[in-house]
């Protein structure tokens, strides 16, 4: 199968039907889900007749440009997650998602924070996206952490949805981060 996106220690490819169980597993681990779900697993139904659909469709929807890629270290192959980067499934194709969902075994290693740039990058100079956004539990310091060193900035403090109420932090709702294709550039100048 062919790479998507290649960085210094990962590789993201598309996935396949053959990868529902990477998938269940991953959202299995109640540490994972926990500021997903409280911690509650997908079940395995849900991942191979929603989830997994869903994400091989956005293949087709978005030309295979955008959506949500296996990540796997290329030393071992070994799968650590996901990340995407891809609109709301009715939005403007010129804004994008950025997110991630990594085993707990892949956390504190900088897996998030390089592939996150590498995606900025992609998404700015190579697919002609304008803005790009993520969202995430105002409690998550990891999470915010990487969107920061990412250069991405806090536009707003969203509600928490009514059925994550039982997510640890969710009286504190959450956050969702932005940066433009000249703020990412600007960003991009100051680092070198």
């Amino acid at each position: 199968m062919s790479v998507y996106l290649k960085t210094e220690r990962l590789f993201l490819q598309r996935f396949s039907d053959a990868d529902a169980d990477l998938l269940i597993e991953l959202d299995s681990d109640p540490a994972v889900m926990r500021y997903l779900s409280g911690g509650e697993a997908t079940s395995a139904d849900d991942v191979r007749q929603l989830v997994l659909p869903s994400i091989l469709a956005g293949y087709d929807r978005w030309d295979g440009k955008l959506g949500l890629f296996a990540a796997r270290e290329q030393e071992s192959g070994a799968f650590i997650g996901w990340f995407c980067l891809r609109p709301d499934r009715n939005g403007p194709t010129d804004e994008a998602e950025l997110g991630y969902r990594l085993r707990r075994s892949s956390w504190g290693k900088g897996y998030a924070t390089e592939v996150a740039r590498a995606l900025l990058d992609r998404g700015f100079l190579e697919l002609g996206v304008r803005l790009i956004w993520a969202e995430t539990a105002t409690v998550n310091r990891a999470s915010r952490n990487v969107l920061e060193k990412v250069g991405m900035t806090v536009v707003a403090n969203i509600p928490t949805p009514p059925d994550m109420s039982q997510i640890e932090g969710a009286e504190h709702g959450g956050v969702r981060y932005e940066t433009t294709s000249q703020d990412w550039q600007r960003h991009a100048d100051r680092a070198q």
